[in-house]
């Protein structure tokens, strides 16, 4: 599963990638059209409080993929590697700028959060629409050559549909489609279906001020969007300290948790993601799968032979292990479920699969 970092030039793109990342992008990066690919740890204080219960040898926290992109203006939006190397992303992250800084220049001239956003989605909605056109196209041409398919009648009306929403500056998102209709346009990758987190990048004396974080939730409320605000400035800071000097730092500013866990929080929640977690000595991890996978899947994450050998799980709940404080006091409280294959994980179980192959 992957996350697409996208947002107009010198928004905070490459510090948000490296703070997610670790890693270091190259100077220069963003003059062309390439792509770079990071792997983020999903920053969850449950893993942290079962690694510090068990003390493992080795903790492996949940990650996902994350791309960022190296610039979004016209000339590149239209070129065929930019638009592929969105539709291999899951989801959007798009960095806004509503920080100033007289230093660093505005591609359009002056910092307007709002605007910006609508630009950027509405050279999204042109790439799909640019799509759509292109298949109603040829299927026109199919069918004046005689070799149309019995499918390409409903794949014409869904995509005359898509045409009108796209026609008025709206995203696909919430354009309505049965399990049918999903099946029939799964070779498509509409670039505003995918869900979309958007993330103020604010002054750092700006952070606790609400009120265009407010204004940009109202305005995109119908487009099944996720809206957040963070200093990149603060959050960098923040990476350069110890966790003792990052909690008295965050006290001082008045914060309860830095926005990067949120943000990765976020990013996991859009993709539809869960973790579970397999605890004990050797090992404490955080596994990422679907929300309402079920136990017999959810092993498979682990390996297949618990898959496929799967008998039952026993499960526990974090919440419930943090407030009792140990495996013994929860199985003697009767708070160790046994669970079968039609058990639906969630979010937060920590599980012991029981196997047989």
């Amino acid at each position: 599963m992957k996350i697409g970092i996208i947002g107009l030039p010198q928004v905070g793109k490459k510090t948000l990638f490296e703070l997610l990342t670790g890693g270091k992008l190259p100077e220069g990066h963003g003059a062309g059209q390439e792509v770079k690919i990071g792997s983020a740890r999903i920053r969850d204080n449950r893993f942290d409080r079962l690694v510090e219960m068990y003390k493992p040898r080795r903790s492996v926290p949940a990650a996902i993929d994350v791309i960022v992109m190296p610039k979004f203006d016209k000339e590149t939006v239209s070129s065929g590697e930019f638009l592929k190397s969105l539709e291999k992303c899951d989801a959007l992250c798009h960095i806004v700028r509503a920080f100033s800084d007289e230093s660093v220049f505005h591609v359009d001239g002056s910092v307007d959060p709002l605007r910006d956003i609508q630009n950027v989605y509405s050279e999204l909605i042109l790439g799909d629409l640019i799509l759509t056109e292109k298949r109603i196209e040829r299927i026109a041409l199919d069918q004046k050559k005689g070799a149309t398919n019995p499918g390409q009648g409903k794949e014409k009306e869904i995509l005359d549909g898509m045409k009108k929403l796209l026609d008025d500056n709206l995203p696909l998102i919430n354009f309505p489609m049965d399990a049918d209709d999903r099946k029939l346009m799964s070779s498509y990758q509409f670039l505003t279906r995918k869900p979309v987190i958007i993330v103020l990048n604010v002054d750092d004396g700006k952070i606790a001020d609400t009120a265009l974080l407010e204004q940009v939730k109202a305005k995109y409320k119908n487009y099944g969007t996720k809206v957040m605000q963070i200093s990149a400035k603060i959050e960098s800071e923040l990476a350069s300290l110890d966790a003792g000097e990052q909690e008295t730092f965050l006290k001082d500013l008045n914060i309860t948790e830095s926005a990067l866990n949120q943000l990765s929080a976020l990013c996991f929640e859009a993709l539809g993601l869960i973790s579970f977690f397999t605890v004990g000595e050797d090992e404490v991890r955080a596994w990422t799968v679907k929300r309402n996978t079920l136990a017999p899947d959810a092993a498979g994450a682990i390996h297949t032979d618990l898959q496929r050998g799967f008998i039952r799980a026993e499960v526990m709940k974090t919440s419930e292990l943090f407030e009792l404080g140990s495996e013994t006091k929860l199985k003697e409280a009767g708070k160790v479920m046994l669970k079968g294959k039609d058990y639906i994980v969630e979010d937060g179980d920590i599980m012991h699969v029981r196997f047989n192959v």
